[in-house]
């Protein structure tokens, strides 16, 4: 860690504490050169592998983008959107992974999607699962009716 004041890097960590948000670690800090306090936050990223290799940040709002084209024209608002996004996030988190691969952001989004409007999940499904005919959709359709049933 890197001095603010004077860019020594030998920093001593004087107190550590879990942020207000509880994804996130506060550290004081001081320097050993210019005796100088100061504060870092740490957070874990997550990043997505896609299925080409290349890596990127998740992205809370790419995930809203892509279940809101899956919802159009049914009866869900934004703040149902978000709070799904928000569900995504905290599940793919609590996974422990800081690597995730793109398949598992796409299973992580259709369970709460599927709590969510059963018609947008299955709009989701058929493009993620890449549904291939009539039956691949009778089929989960028939999922979602049993799940129904075992759950009043």
């Amino acid at each position: 860690m890197h001095c603010p004041f004077c860019r020594n890097t030998d920093t001593r960590v004087l107190d550590s504490r879990v942020a207000e948000d509880g994804k996130s670690i506060r550290r004081r800090r001081q320097c050993a050169s210019c005796e100088r306090r100061f504060t870092t936050l740490e957070q874990m990223q997550l990043v997505v592998v896609k299925r080409s290799g290349v890596v990127e940040p998740f992205s809370r709002e790419k995930v809203i983008n892509g279940v809101a084209k899956a919802c159009k024209g049914r009866p869900v608002s934004e703040a149902d959107l978000a709070r799904l996004g928000q569900q995504v996030e905290e599940g793919l988190r609590a996974s422990g992974q800081a690597e995730i691969p793109a398949g598992e952001v796409g299973l992580a989004i259709l369970g709460p999607l599927r709590e969510l409007d059963a018609v947008a999940y299955l709009r989701f499904a058929s493009v993620y699962k890449q549904y291939e005919s009539v039956e691949d959709f009778e089929t989960e359709i028939e999922n979602l009716r049993q799940a129904a049933l075992a759950n009043p």
